[in-house]
């Protein structure tokens, strides 16, 4: 068993295809399928399943992906402890909800880019839930979520405290409580999201119970607010990207508290300084915790 083998396992998952992995790793589809091959016969069982429409992962496969996803991860750790400066160098990969990837990041990895250039970073975007398994199975380095939430073999610290903002066209007239947004269209992201969370119970202590829209793109959700379709609560990082120009006005309201958002990373993921160092940005960044 090799660790060229280990690799070509997880290309093949990740990607859902030979051709696509002999891609990713550079080499020919055949070298692909014959180390595959050569491996199953060693382990005496079949990764994967093949047909005519590609490769889907075994039973087998995807235990053994598991372990092959640790055994890379230790290796890349490895790399890591030895490095003759230990200086931030190699890939760090990112995940982080829609919010913070929008609103948040975006200056942050350009100055985290021009101070570390060795590093290859990569930015991926998902559910908080996805996102922290990303991180146990191995597949991400770290995360920001806004959800405070205890999940065994992962480190969390809070980064900062996102204020919400009620976001409604200007044509809809001021509001001024829960009341006022009665009969008007609400558009959220879908249920699971914090934010959208935190309006419901607003809008549950004032005797409010609205039908929500669910909408997984913020994006589409100020497009339609801006059309004058109906509101929405939003993190403050959200409504100063999107506010230039956009036809709503913001509204705050006390009952409304500001959501942590929090950095996640694998307990045994050992020394990373690409990580830490990505981590002491965050903090010099958002010093004080709270975002307004």
């Amino acid at each position: 068993m090799e660790l060229s083998q280990l690799r070509m396992v997880k290309a093949v998952c990740d990607t859902g295809s030979i051709a696509r992995a002999a891609e990713t790793l550079h080499c020919v589809p055949s070298n692909v399928t014959a180390r595959l091959k050569s491996l199953e016969r060693e382990l005496g069982t079949s990764l994967f399943f093949r047909d005519g429409r590609g490769v889907r992962v075994s039973p087998a496969g995807q235990i053994f992906l598991e372990y092959a996803t640790r055994i890379l991860s230790l290796t890349e750790e490895a790399r890591r402890a030895i490095a003759p400066s230990n200086a931030p160098s190699g890939p760090l990969r990112i995940g982080a909800i829609e919010s913070s990837a929008t609103g948040r990041l975006p200056q942050l990895l350009a100055k985290y880019h021009a101070q570390y250039p060795q590093v290859s970073l990569e930015l991926s975007t998902g559910t908080w839930a996805q996102l922290l398994e990303d991180i146990r199975q191995h597949r991400l380095d770290a995360a920001i979520v806004a959800v405070d939430v205890e999940r065994p073999g992962l480190k969390r610290a809070v980064m900062y405290r996102e204020d919400l903002v009620l976001i409604a066209a200007d044509s809809l007239g001021p509001l001024r409580s829960a009341a006022d947004l009665q009969g008007q269209a609400i558009f959220m992201w879908p249920v699971g999201c914090p934010y959208r969370l935190a309006l419901e119970q607003w809008l549950l202590r004032h005797g409010q119970v609205q039908p929500i829209i669910s909408i997984a793109s913020y994006g589409a959700i100020v497009g339609c607010v801006s059309a004058g379709a109906g509101v929405s609560l939003v993190p403050r990082g959200i409504y100063e990207q999107y506010r230039q120009g956009a036809g709503w006005t913001g509204y705050e309201f006390p009952e409304l508290a500001g959501v942590d958002n929090l950095f996640y990373w694998h307990e045994n993921a050992g020394r990373h300084p690409a990580r830490e160092a990505f981590l002491a940005m965050l903090e010099r960044e958002f010093e004080g915790g709270v975002v307004s």
